[in-house]
Formats: structure tokens, C-alpha cells, sequence
């Protein structure tokens, strides 16, 4: 009985074996040309197929006008496109958006609305619950980069230097208004300011998330006077910096707090579109300098459907590919980007230390 059973099986599997056999040499006779045909044979595996997304949703902040930011980087659509592409992913559509605040678009990642987003780091580290950094922005350095406010004060434009940077600072510029002349001309005379002084003059600040425009001119604040921007008594939030610049030309406002390079993006226009006469390396000077401030991300949705490992590799690569071409770099450009390197997490634990000191300073 033992040996019957044993042959069944042994049937049955030889049964198998040719049938799997006659599969597949079904399927290569309708799949395969006919070697008599003389066509070649295939060399090889066929090369994968691209990964098709429907669209990739890139956000920006608004650190400039939001009209300008569109304007600028139309063409970032079709580069980030074709250097997809080369990473093996087929993006229908890249749709670029500019948020109504800083914080918008930290939570647009957070909610997955935005795939990518180009944030502070400021940004990144109030919303890496739901975000993570990829990349670093590197900027081009600047011919000043002093710790003394009356050393930027010399009357001279700051230039680009050659040098690649990967911090910058932030600014406390005071304006042409009778106020802001007076903070000026104490601290080129060499003499610390008052909290009184600072506290009777009038300030545009950016958003809470913002390292330039709140997050490091708090803390200079906090270090010197054990006070923040929420103890000021008159601060009022700009939208843009385009329209704290113009509150500055206007003298709605005493000082601003700003990046390094901010007065050469707006030289021109203050004395176009903003009517002042002299020149704003002429008619504004620092009153504070900040320490330097690590650089902007980029930095990808955790809650995205399409974010994955191998979709965060593609835009690492594309994106450093697109930030080292002449035509990348004048898109980057809006944002004082010259490039990008990989980032991580860790980059940014002093980003981490400033928001918690900022909010106790809130909470108080």
C-alpha cells in the first residue's frame, strides 16, 4: 500500500512539473521571437519601468512676495521634472504653491497637503512631528560677517562673496525715521542700548517660526535683556519683508528684524517703489547682530501618500543635481540658495533649543 501511494505521488508530482514545464515554454513562444526568425535574443533583464506619481506638490514660505517666489521658480517645474525622471519617477504634474504664513506650510506637511516643502529651519523644527529635513540650502557668503552691529555700519553695500556658507544671521536694522537715526548713531558712538531705547521704538517682526524674522532677534533680545519680542511694546507682524522694508521707508516703523542680505534684495526699491532719496546702505544701519543661524531646508511630508525612501533619495539627488546648474542656481536664487547638501535631523537640535526658549518666552 505504502509503495502504491508513494508512486501516486510521484506521479502527480511529474504531472506538475510538466505542466509547469508546457506553461512556460507556452509563454515564451508567444512572448519571445523565434530564434529561426533570426531576431536577437534579449541581453539581459528589461530595464524597470519609471514610478508614475499625478503630481508632486512643492511649497514654499512666503519670505518674499508671494507673486515673485510663483514668477521665479515657473521653471523649477520642469527641471524638478527631468531630474526626476533620470531617478526613475514619471511626475505628471509639479504643482508649486506659496503659503499665506511660515506656519501654513508647516502644516500643510504636517496634514500631507504639501510633499515638499522649502522652510526655515525654524519651521522644520515646529512641525518634525509630521516633517522630515533632507536637505540643507547652502547660501553664498557675504563681505560682512561681524559680530559688532557698528561694524556693518560703515555706509558701504554688503557684497556676495565666493565663499559658501552654511549659517547666516540675522539683523536688527533701524530705519531712517528720527527713532531708528538715534539707535543708530548710540551704538556707531560704541555705547549699548537700553531696553527702554529699544522698547520706545516700533518693530516689524515676521512670524513665530520664522529664525531671521523672530526666533534669533528674540534670543539676542533674551541674552542681553532677559526679554522677548512678545515683551516689545510696539511690534507689529509683516507679511513679507518687501512690506516691512517699506514700513521701515516710511517710518510706520523704527527697526526691523531681517537676513544678512536682506537690504541688497530691496536696495533698488527703496529708492523706486518705497520714494526714499538716499540710498538704504545710506539710511539704515544695524542696531544688533544675531549668532549665526543655520540654513534653510528642504524637507518632505511624513504623512504624504506617495513619500517614501526611495521617493526621498530621487528628490535629494535632483534637487543638489538642479542647485549645481547655472539655470537651478537662478531659481534657488529667490531664496539666497546657491545649492543643497544632505541634511539630517540632528543639524538642527540648536534650531530646537531656540524654539523652546522662545516658547517659554511666549508662555510668560
Amino acid at each position: 500500500m505504502k509503495k502504491v501511494t508513494a508512486f501516486a505521488l510521484a506521479l502527480v508530482l511529474c504531472l506538475g512539473l510538466l505542466a509547469g514545464c508546457g506553461g512556460n515554454n507556452a509563454q515564451s513562444s508567444s512572448s519571445a521571437p523565434s530564434q529561426e526568425s533570426g531576431a536577437p535574443a534579449p541581453e539581459g533583464p528589461a530595464a524597470p519601468s519609471a514610478v508614475k506619481l499625478d503630481k508632486l506638490k512643492v511649497y514654499f514660505v512666503p519670505s518674499r512676495e508671494p507673486s515673485e517666489i510663483i514668477t521665479a521658480t515657473e521653471p523649477l517645474k520642469a527641471l524638478l521634472k527631468e531630474e526626476m525622471k533620470k531617478e526613475g519617477y514619471d511626475i505628471g504634474e509639479v504643482e508649486i504653491s506659496v503659503g499665506t504664513t511660515y506656519e501654513a506650510v508647516g502644516e500643510a506637511l504636517v496634514a500631507g497637503t504639501a510633499d515638499v516643502g522649502l522652510i526655515p529651519g525654524g519651521t522644520y523644527v515646529l512641525y518634525d512631528d509630521g516633517c522630515d529635513v533632507i536637505l540643507t540650502a547652502t547660501r553664498d557668503g557675504l563681505s560682512k560677517d561681524f559680530d559688532e552691529a557698528k561694524d556693518w555700519n560703515d555706509g558701504t553695500p554688503t557684497e556676495a562673496s565666493d565663499k559658501q556658507a552654511v549659517s547666516y544671521r540675522a539683523l536688527m536694522i533701524a530705519g531712517p525715521s528720527e527713532k531708528g537715526k538715534a539707535l543708530v548713531a548710540k551704538v556707531n558712538a560704541g555705547e549699548a542700548l537700553t531696553w527702554d531705547e529699544l522698547n520706545s521704538a516700533s518693530w516689524s517682526v515676521m512670524g513665530s517660526s520664522s529664525p531671521a524674522g523672530y526666533i534669533y532677534p528674540a534670543l539676542w533680545l533674551q541674552d542681553r535683556y532677559q526679554k522677548g519680542i512678545t515683551d516689545l511694546a510696539n511690534a507689529v507682524q509683516s507679511d513679507s519683508y518687501a512690506s516691512a522694508f517699506a514700513r521701515l521707508a516710511s517710518g510706520q516703523v523704527d527697526v526691523l528684524v531681517t537676513y544678512a542680505d536682506a537690504r541688497r534684495d530691496y536696495a533698488e526699491r527703496w529708492t523706486t517703489e518705497f520714494g526714499r532719496t538716499a540710498s538704504i546702505w545710506e539710511e539704515t544701519g544695524l542696531i544688533g547682530v544675531t549668532a549665526p543661524i543655520y540654513n534653510d531646508t528642504v524637507s518632505v511630508s511624513k504623512t504624504s501618500p506617495i513619500m517614501d525612501d526611495a521617493l526621498i533619495a530621487a528628490l535629494q539627488n535632483a534637487f543638489i543635481n538642479i542647485g549645481s546648474t547655472p539655470e537651478g542656481k537662478e531659481i534657488i536664487a529667490i531664496y539666497s540658495h546657491n545649492g543643497y547638501q544632505k541634511a539630517q535631523s540632528a543639524d538642527y537640535d540648536n534650531e530646537r533649543a531656540a524654539q523652546k526658549l522662545i516658547q517659554e518666552l511666549s508662555a510668560k
